[in-house]
């Protein structure tokens, strides 16, 4: 199993980003022209990819941008989905994990900093975990949502709701980067500051200000 201290890389020069994307193409076309954009971005800046290994889907056209001009590219998959044919086979360095905890915990480890692109349930759930560690502090790494045709606006608008109902702290709002370009989104990787306090910090700050009830 990798340690926690294994995340948190403050200060290093990013080589690599793991983006999380879909299986599925998507309905627009646009889904797949952004995949494939970020490839072409990732490439021209001298970044590598980690992602999830597969050639369908934005995964497919994502990994493909980037092979087509020589790019890094690091797959991880699950014994599961290797078995069922979906892995990318123009890949050089596709590693094979024993389930899906040791996928996220290989990705997190190989990389440098998180996008998420539009996708479904799985894409959701491995960014958040990511963006969860990084509020507690258990890696210190940029994280983002590729934002195409406003596919992530409902769910900022949400979170800003979780924020004002005070069940998160708005300075790790903040840690949440978006962009609708993939150009843009790196150029704020490339500036990112961690927050100051974690939230074990956070949580000791609030009970301090709370009063104290008898019986």
């Amino acid at each position: 199993m990798t340690s926690v201290a294994a995340y948190g890389r403050v200060g290093l020069e990013m080589k690599r980003i793991c983006v999380y994307c879909g299986s599925s193409p998507g309905s627009r076309p646009e889904y797949l022209a952004a995949a494939r954009e970020m490839g072409r971005e990732l490439v021209e800046r001298g970044l590598g990819l980690v992602y999830g290994g597969a050639r369908v889907g934005t995964m497919g056209a994502l990994a493909s941008a980037m092979l087509a001009r020589d790019g890094e590219v690091i797959g991880v998959i699950p014994q599961g989905l290797l078995e069922r044919e979906v892995a990318h086979r123009g890949l050089a360095d596709l590693r094979v994990a024993g389930s899906m905890h040791e996928r996220k915990a290989l990705m997190a480890e190989l990389s440098d900093g998180f996008i998420a692109l539009p996708g479904g349930l799985g894409t959701l759930d491995e960014f958040f975990e990511i963006l969860t560690w990084a509020q507690l502090s258990l890696h210190h790494k940029p994280c983002g949502l590729l934002n195409v045709l406003g596919f992530y606006t409902p769910l900022l608008a949400f979170l800003d709701h979780v924020a004002d109902q005070r069940f998160m702290n708005p300075e790790y709002r903040s840690i949440l980067l978006m962009a609708d370009q993939p150009g843009r989104l790196l150029e704020q990787f490339a500036a990112y500051q961690p927050p100051a306090r974690d939230k074990a910090q956070w949580i000791l700050d609030l009970s301090a200000k709370r009063p104290e009830r008898n019986g």
